[in-house]
């Protein structure tokens, strides 16, 4: 859901369409429709066995389908996206980072995302992995038109939650989608705040409060930076693909102290570790000759941090924009271009849930930092199955690492993340 309905016109003129732009309507209503309807047969509820795997609950359900209702009307009122739009910014060589104000929300970006990842432990040595992201979609970038409603759909912000318990080995997932009417959810641009009803991302102090409990499973945590910011890509433009604007802006924590709680069905246990925080907005990233990525990012005993993603194509390559980041222990950044490294699956996985087959560990050598590193999932199933929000599924999850650094042995924690297996990524709702 990578596209965005553009360019509102006058009522007199919506009737003196071209049939096409009739049809454009409809495949949208058709589209979300069909999304409305598969989510309502496969909404996740309490599963036996080894996985614990709960989503919404029936209230938030009826909720969330009332939502896509009012949306699926709403959208036969806006252009179809393409036509007569006022453009959304691109992502391009030359702009400046100004903080605290990129932290905040970019509403002039077609899609924007939070991103937390993080390996925490109890004070028994419990251990687990979390990941919160709050994202941001555009609908309607025309800035000029007044809708004074507290029902218009400017934008559609949906978050996933999850949280793995290594102990139990179980693995929770959740996810929200709302629109912005009524204050159900919002990021503001003049603050770090982004919300999706309670579930919440502040900042607080010198760091960022997250706030996210589904029936009883959940997290309320503190990340204080440990390191100074860094900016992927060149001077923070992360290339996706070739040509102007298939990029992002894009920078990270990558190493913030965190504490505060995990709630597992209603139990609760102090947590304390290391967590990762992304904060990328853009407005054309894949282009159709892609399908997916690969995401990694690691953080070592030693002090180094590492991020590293291959993109993939449909004849089976990897698009030589991948690139990545090391961090040194000082907090220096280097940028890694895609042929300063090789990621190389050491097997795979099947889910029962999807069906989807997954790579499952890896090994990942960066010759240039003599970096030799083998990645294992702390557990197999981490899979997000299903999502109304992005009618797919993909996988994400808590890994550990070894290998060596210059001839020393080295260990760490990360996370991992596989997107567009099983189905390819578009950047329209589904037909």
């Amino acid at each position: 859901m990578r596209s965005a309905a553009e360019g509102q016109q006058t009522a007199s003129l919506e009737f003196r369409r071209p049939l096409n732009y009739w049809n454009g309507r409809y495949r949208i209503i058709r589209g979300l429709v069909k999304l409305i309807a598969g989510a309502s047969k496969r909404a996740p509820g309490n599963k036996v066995g080894q996985q614990f795997v709960t989503g919404l609950d029936r209230a938030e359900r009826k909720r969330t389908f009332s939502g896509w209702l009012v949306l699926a009307t709403l959208l036969w009122t806006l252009p179809v996206w393409g036509q007569n739009s006022a453009p959304f910014k691109q992502a391009l060589p030359g702009y400046q980072y100004t903080f605290p104000r990129d932290f905040f929300s970019h509403d002039d970006y077609r899609i924007e995302w939070w991103y937390y990842t993080g390996n925490l432990q109890d004070e028994a040595n419990r251990k687990f992995g979390y990941q919160l992201t709050f994202f941001r979609v555009a609908l309607d970038p025309d800035k000029a038109l007044v809708n004074p409603s507290r029902w218009k759909i400017d934008h559609i912000y949906f978050a996933h939650m999850t949280v793995t318990d290594l102990k139990g080995d179980r693995f929770y997932f959740f996810e929200r989608i709302n629109r912005p009417s009524l204050g159900l959810a919002g990021a503001r641009s003049n603050r770090l705040h982004v919300w999706n009803e309670d579930w919440v991302l502040k900042q607080e102090g010198p760091g960022h409060r997250l706030m996210a409990v589904e029936e009883g499973t959940g997290l309320d945590l503190t990340l204080v930076p440990g390191k100074p910011l860094v900016l992927h890509g060149q001077d923070g433009v992360s290339q996706k693909g070739e040509g102007a604007g298939n990029a992002s802006h894009y920078f990270s924590f990558t190493r913030m102290a965190t504490t505060g709680t995990i709630t597992i069905k209603g139990k609760s246990y102090r947590v304390s570790g290391t967590s990762w925080m992304d904060h990328e907005y853009s407005s054309n990233q894949l282009n159709p000759a892609q399908i997916g990525w690969d995401w990694f990012a690691f953080k070592l005993d030693d002090g180094t941090d590492l991020m590293l993603y291959q993109i993939r194509l449909k004849n089976g390559g990897i698009d030589p924009y991948s690139s990545g980041t090391q961090v040194t222990a000082s907090g220096k950044p280097q940028h890694l271009k895609r042929g300063s490294y090789t990621i190389r699956p050491t097997g795979q996985w099947e889910s029962k849930h999807s069906g989807i087959v997954y790579p499952s560990g890896w090994s990942i050598h960066v010759p240039a930092l003599d970096l030799h590193l083998t990645i294992t999932p702390d557990r197999e199933d981490q899979e997000l199955y299903q999502l109304r929000s992005i009618n797919r599924s993909y996988w994400e999850g808590s890994v550990t690492v070894s290998g060596h650094s210059r001839g020393e042995k080295i260990v760490g924690k990360g996370y991992v993340e596989l997107v567009g297996y099983g189905k390819a990524l578009e950047q329209k709702l589904p037909e």
